[in-house]
């Protein structure tokens, strides 16, 4: 039975099941990755407001992309045991009812980003959108084993909206923060393909690990994290930030590094969970760090 053609589950509230659909422990990272490019774009902290009001456009559009996103997967979620939970599979709702949900929630972020910032950023917000929908889900997805690569763009859109949402196009900031969410999502993903294996292979969806090889996906793993060093070193090279990003980005990577280095030792199933976790704890401490080194600067400015 499709997800479409499943009655719909009354013990469930909707709003619950449509707040699940925009996937709500993700928008956090979202917003966290987007105000430190607010600042660096910026030079200074923004006005409380207009930040809060660019952040939540930034949120709306992630929630509408990853709603989509669950909209045009919800058959091969049923196939995977850890997406087969979702509200879709689940038939908490009807598929009718989240396109309705990630079209409204898409038009309202671009335009409340086009009024509050301009056309850059609001165009950058829907670009971003279409990208994860159309070229990263529905395209490259179920096609190329480059699909955590290329579709990782989209989910480091936020640090080149905000930057856009303070001066009107894209600068170094907001460049070099979206390298370090891009460069991120692979490592972090091919973890997960390495461990929950099956899950894609019931769903045909190509992941390095299937492709390549357990071997090959570590060394790549690896290939990647030490490519993601030098972009997180940038900020503290380029005198944006001071000693307090600058030590925890050298902790943060020799920790990274090691769980991979442990992972191609061990070549385990606990190893690659244990890579998943190191990895969003990473992210997580990383532009925490910046953010604390931001408010520092600020305050004995």
């Amino acid at each position: 039975m499709s997800a479409a053609s499943q009655p719909l589950d009354p013990r469930v509230p909707a709003w619950r099941s449509y707040l699940e659909l925009t996937k709500p422990r993700i928008l956090p990272l979202v917003i966290f990755t987007g105000l430190p490019a607010m600042v660096l774009a910026g030079g200074a902290w923004p006005d409380a407001g207009y930040a809060a009001q660019v952040l939540f456009g930034i949120a709306l559009a992630a929630a509408a992309a990853n709603v989509l996103n669950m909209y045009v997967e919800r058959d091969r979620d049923g196939l995977m045991e850890r997406t087969r939970t979702r509200p879709l599979p689940m038939g908490e709702l009807t598929a009718g009812s989240a396109l309705a949900l990630g079209v409204a929630l898409a038009a309202v972020s671009t335009g409340l980003l086009w009024v509050v910032s301009g056309p850059v950023a609001a165009g950058l917000s829907v670009a971003s959108i279409l990208f994860y929908v159309f070229v990263y889900t529905i395209w490259l997805k179920p096609r190329s084993v480059y699909n955590a690569v290329i579709g990782g763009a989209a989910g480091a859109a936020a640090p080149l909206i905000a930057d856009a949402a303070v001066n009107g196009h894209v600068g170094l900031p907001g460049l070099v923060l979206f390298g370090i969410v891009f460069l991120w999502q692979p490592p972090h993903v091919w973890a997960i393909a390495l461990y929950r294996g099956a899950d894609y292979a019931a769903a045909g969806i190509p992941m390095m690990p299937a492709v390549v090889g357990p071997e090959r996906t570590y060394r790549r793993m690896l290939f990647y994290t030490l490519g993601l060093v030098p972009v997180t070193f940038a900020p503290w090279a380029l005198a944006w930030v001071g000693a307090i990003y600058g030590v925890t980005a050298v902790l943060l990577n020799a920790w990274f590094i090691w769980s991979q280095v442990r992972l191609l030792r061990e070549k385990s199933d606990a190893a690659a969970r244990r890579v998943f976790f190191t990895s969003l704890a990473y992210l997580f401490l990383l532009y925490l760090a910046l953010l604390a080194d931001l408010a520092w600067t600020g305050l004995t400015a």
